[in-house]
């Protein structure tokens, strides 16, 4: 058995509860604060501070800012025709790297109605009201029982106005190779695949 002092314990603990951080882990990030200059330890913890403390959640569109509306919604550069639903803040930062130059709208979960989530649970009341104010609307939730079910019941919701509804295509990813591939994304990928043009 081992001796870990109890201030450090309290701080493997802390660490410990961020998600996909384990037990070893969290000792080794531990280890690392105690190893770390004063100050840049201050600094970290700080940073932590201040990001709860100015973090908020945009009006308009849900998703994570230092300013409501976000910088996202206000930027006149963008395309405001375009709006693009995801599940979580974390998606907008992944979208964004594609150089997608839309809205966002931030579910903040999906339907999940096994774990008694449902259409109150989520932010998809305003979607609806404001859905109208643009040309296409593109579901990027995940490719799971959950995101799909969410998805579905978005297009179902959203097919009685005059909007093109899309969904974020499926399929290989770049570089793959078949004998990798699940059988469910290599069956979408058959299904979903594009003709090649002259």
């Amino acid at each position: 058995m081992s001796y870990i002092p109890p201030s450090l314990e309290k701080v493997i603990d802390q660490f410990s509860k961020f998600p996909g951080i384990g037990k070893k882990t969290a000792q080794r990030l531990g280890i690392h604060v105690l190893k770390s200059k004063k100050e840049d330890i201050f600094l970290f913890a700080q940073s932590l501070i201040d990001v709860k403390n100015k973090i908020k959640t945009c009006e308009r569109c849900h998703n994570i800012s230092e300013s409501s509306p976000c910088e996202l919604c206000v930027d006149p550069r963008r395309d405001s025709s375009l709006l693009c639903v995801v599940e979580d803040s974390s998606d907008i930062m992944l979208i964004e790297k594609t150089g997608y130059r839309g809205l966002y709208h931030v579910l903040g979960g999906t339907l999940s109605p096994l774990d008694g989530i449902g259409p109150d649970h989520i932010y998809i009341d305003d979607l609806i009201d404001k859905s109208s104010n643009f040309k296409e609307v593109i579901i990027s939730t995940n490719a799971s029982i959950d995101g799909d079910a969410t998805a579905l019941y978005i297009q179902q919701i959203l097919s009685d106005k005059d909007i093109k509804i899309s969904r974020l295509a499926r399929g290989l990813p770049v570089g793959s190779q078949l004998e990798y591939i699940d059988e469910a994304t290599l069956t979408n990928a058959i299904e979903n695949r594009t003709e090649f043009n002259d």
